[in-house]
């Protein structure tokens, strides 16, 4: 999230937004593919890019371990080599963050991080878009003292919401339990962009205090892909960072609720507060698409 200045995540929400607004096939992209590399499952980053890539002239090929040599002991640094000689970029959806840290830096072509373990950025660049969008936010101004609450894990989701906030001066607050907070260092990361924007971040335990004024209240899986075996002890430990209409009550009266999908039900959420009217959730999926295609344009459009 924090290779993209204020003034660049600007620039994609505006073209975002306009794209949405004008949403038809397009040849900007034409005679190009993008490699789509899943280590993990995918709905919403798989569909969304795809579809991107079509509506703007180009092709998306879905690639997979089993597909690529990388499960019979490729190196990643060869993979970007050989991939960098056909493709015109590369979307990768990563099980450890190392693993797009090492294709970036041996491809000749732009990566895109779809997920890693670590960080989340083009979901949170389709939340920004549903929030500008929400409370007409039209320049980055807006966002500045923005209170957002993200509840619950303090996982990939939390990072780059941190990183977004330090960068675009938002007031965040993250509520996770002890032991579940983000890490030291994205806090440090965050916190020194905080230092030029002005951001305000905050962590706390005490989501019903933190979720006094918010605008927004976020959250995320208690169990990530991968952390199946603490699902039991983790639905404990979370319960308490459940959002509901107890929590809901305590944010902004016009706050939205929102959440990155896939949902579990009746755990970090209630179906009544996602399917209520303060939910934007589904405006978040959508905006995965329009803010896809602001980001392809950007890294793969050929300047004339």
């Amino acid at each position: 999230m924090a290779d993209f200045s204020a003034s660049d995540t600007n620039e994609l929400l505006v073209r975002a937004r306009y794209l949405k607004k004008n949403r038809r096939l397009s040849k900007a992209l034409a005679g190009q593919t993008l490699g789509m590399i899943f280590q993990k499952p995918s709905t919403r980053t798989a569909v969304s890019f795809a579809v991107a890539m079509h509506e703007l002239g180009g092709l998306a090929l879905t690639l997979n371990d089993q597909q690529l040599q990388l499960h019979r002991g490729e190196t990643m640094a060869d993979t970007a080599r050989t991939l960098s000689r056909y493709l015109a970029g590369v979307m990768i959806r990563a099980n450890q963050h190392a693993d797009v840290v090492e294709l970036a830096q041996h491809a000749t072509i732009p990566v895109v991080n779809g997920l890693t373990d670590q960080e989340h950025p083009c979901q949170v660049l389709a939340d920004l878009m549903t929030i500008s969008e929400v409370f007409n936010i039209k320049t980055l101004k807006g966002f500045k003292g923005f209170r957002v609450l993200y509840v619950g894990d303090g996982n990939n989701m939390a990072h780059s919401w941190l990183l977004a906030a330090g960068t675009l001066g938002l007031e965040l607050v993250v509520a996770s339990p002890q032991g579940y907070q983000p890490s030291q260092d994205f806090m440090k990361r965050s916190e020194a962009l905080a230092r030029v924007s002005g951001a305000r971040l905050t962590l706390t335990s005490d989501p019903l205090e933190a979720a006094r004024g918010a605008r927004v209240i976020y959250t995320d899986v208690w169990t990530s892909m991968g952390q199946e075996a603490e699902v039991v002890r983790r639905q404990r430990i979370f319960r308490p960072y459940q959002v509901n209409q107890k929590l809901l009550a305590n944010a902004h009266p016009k706050a939205i609720v929102m959440h990155c999908l896939p949902a579990h039900r009746g755990e970090e959420i209630t179906s009544d507060v996602l399917d209520g009217p303060q939910s934007v959730v589904f405006d978040q999926a959508e905006n995965r698409l329009h803010v896809q295609k602001a980001i392809l344009l950007k890294l793969l459009e050929k300047k004339r």
